[in-house]
Parts: C-alpha cells; structure tokens; sequence
C-alpha cells in the first residue's frame, strides 16, 4: 500500500501539483476541509476482493489523506440491485459529500446517480462505468481483460488450438464490462479455436456458472473441452469443482480474474491455469484520492488522476482513470501478488500448497 500511494504521490508530484508545487495555481482553494463523508458502495461479497481489499484500502486511504477526520459510509450491495439503490438512496438522504459506486446493474443504477446529481452530490464509477451523470470513473482496461485471458488460451493450446473445444463462461450481462470483457476474448479467439458452447452468468454467481458447466460437459463431452475461457476466479473454481464431479483426473486450462487467494493457490498447484491481477491497491486508491480531491476542490491534484476518457451509453468524454492489468501464472507470483503485499507466501503456501510451492520455487 505504501509503495501505490509513493508511486501516486511521485506521479502528482512530476505534475508539479502536490503540495503546490508550480506555483499558487498548483492547488485550488479547497472546497471543504478535512471533515468530509465519502460514500462507498461496492456490489457483493462473492468477489473476495471487495470486502478484502477494495473497500479497506479505499478507507485507509481516506483517512491518510484528510489526518484522521474524514468518514467512509459503507455498504455492500450483496448482489441485490434493489438493495444497492435503497443503499445509494440512503447515502443521499444523508447528502453525503460523495458517492463512488461499483454498480451492479448499470444501467438500474442511473436514476439514483441522477438524484445524486440534483441534490448536488457528484459521483464516481468504480470498477464498472455506471450509466447516469457520473463525474469520472475509475477502472481498468476492460477489453484488454478479455485479451489477456483469450490469448493465455490460445498460448496453453499451441498447435492444437485450432481443432480445440472451449466453452465460454461469460460475467453478467447486466454488468456493463462484462461486454467489453467478452469482447476482448472473442478478438483473440475467433477463428483460433472452436468455441462449443458459451454462457452468461447472472450476477456472476459461481452456483449459476456450475450449473452451466454441468451442462457443457453434457453437451461437449468432459474429454473433448480443451480449455474454459472463465471471466472471473469465483466462476473458475465453480468451473473446476463441476469438471472434478464429472470425473476429470486433469483440469484443462481454465482462466480467471481479480486473483483471488484461493484461485492464486489453484494456479500454484495447476488446477487453474492463470487469472488476471488487476491492481485492487492502485485502483481503490487512486478512487479514493479522487473522491476527497473531488470534494476539496483541489481540480489539479484530480484533473491529474483523470486524464484518459471514456463514453458511456448516456454520457460522453468521462474523465477517467485506467489501471493496467498483468497475466498471473506460476511464473510470476513473486512479481505481482507478493511484490504488492497483497498476499505474502505463508497466506498462498498453506499445508496443503507447500509441495507445489516448493516445486515452482516459491518459498
């Protein structure tokens, strides 16, 4: 955490906009002190990540920022997008300062990020470009996602790829990156491989992507499934569990995405093939930075966070942030997840993972 926050800090500063530096023009007055309350809401709890990182970090980062006085009202959605408009409704009966959403349902969302507008109160998309007024977004480049899981495929296939069966386990259709995710896939995959059989996933449920597994195998065949491009590590080790009821003594590649402890074990011992490490600490804290910088007026220190620009189905030219995104494998543990303190080598090498471990020399 330490390392993101100097390597943000070293990014303003060669701006010229920490501290003031450049000039009076390098701070603008700020619109409120210290004593701010920033809403988060993050859209379920089956996604490790959230609850274990994300939202931590994005508080801690809060806090360093405003000495201590700032408050993070926080919520989880819990996969009910219902719920998650009741939480953001809540958070502007409150008039919070500001809202960063992770939306569950994008296009759902965008009635309450319009009254959030109306009652003044300016909103960030995290993670998923909510659709609405929203006033910047932070992410990663989605589409590049999806290639970087395809091409892994293609790369564990070789010279058999092109008579080689995939099945598809697509993320949420109401999840505005699921598309771009799936996009970036079928780039790398058409017209390399066979893709048998493809599926959406709702609310990106691990039980839901079982079920369509089970009846992949009953479709394709378990023998005849080369690979399972998974959009993400819950629905991989669902994915996994299914081809292991069904008989499967050896797992074919199967990707992921968030790095999820359990699925960096799973890559350690050759079960998953690989996930995609999106750096959660550089993500919830450069939300977090924009968020107070956003608030207290500080426009250098935020217009410096947010220099890329996307489009949404409402909205054009959304000033944004996009965080790169690495291929994790076992040949690289050490320089993504361990090098970033988000996981040391006793929480992966656990009993049950030492040999393997040991074996890619991870110890």
């Amino acid at each position: 955490m330490a390392l993101a926050a100097s390597a943000s800090a070293l990014s303003l500063t060669a701006c010229g906009v920490v501290d003031g530096i450049g000039g009076s023009s390098g701070s603008a007055s700020p619109g409120k002190g210290d004593d701010i309350t920033v809403g988060l809401l993050l859209p379920d709890k089956d996604t490790a990540r959230f609850e274990a990182f994300d939202y931590p970090i994005f508080k801690k980062e809060v806090a360093s920022l405003t000495h201590g006085k700032a408050k993070v009202d926080y919520a989880n959605a819990e996969a009910s997008q219902d719920k998650q408009s009741r939480q953001f409704q809540a958070m502007v009966s409150k008039k919070v300062d500001i809202i960063v959403v992770d939306a569950l349902d994008a296009k759902a969302i965008a009635p309450d990020v319009q009254k959030a507008k109306d009652g003044g109160i300016p909103v960030i998309a995290y993670d998923r470009l909510a659709q609405g007024p929203i006033d910047a977004y932070v992410s990663h480049d989605n589409e590049l996602v999806g290639e970087v899981q395809a091409r892994a495929i293609v790369e564990a296939l070789g010279s058999k790829a092109a008579t080689s069966k995939i099945v598809m386990m697509n993320g949420d259709p109401a999840d505005p990156n699921t598309g771009k995710f799936k996009d970036g896939a079928l780039g790398e995959l058409k017209g390399k491989v066979q893709i048998a059989k493809e599926y959406d996933t709702d609310k990106w449920s691990p039980a839901v992507a079982e079920a369509n597994m089970r009846k992949a195998i009953q479709a394709v065949g378990l023998g005849n499934i080369a690979a399972v491009y998974s959009a993400n590590d819950g629905m991989a080790g669902a994915v996994i569990d299914a081809m292991k009821q069904a008989g499967a003594t050896k797992i074919p590649p199967v990707t992921g995405q968030d790095a999820n402890l359990d699925a960096v074990q799973r890559v350690v011992s050759g079960e998953q093939y690989m996930t995609v490490y999106k750096s959660f600490l550089e993500e919830a804290t450069d939300a977090a930075e924009m968020a107070v910088y956003k608030v207290q007026g500080k426009d250098i220190q935020y217009d410096a966070l947010t220099q890329d620009k996307v489009d949404s189905p409402t909205e054009k030219d959304i000033p944004a942030t996009l965080v790169p995104v690495v291929a994790l494998t076992r040949n690289n543990i050490k320089d993504t997840v361990i090098a970033d303190g988000v996981y040391t080598v006793g929480d992966i090498c656990t009993a049950k993972y030492k040999a393997a471990c040991a074996a890619i020399g991870l110890n």
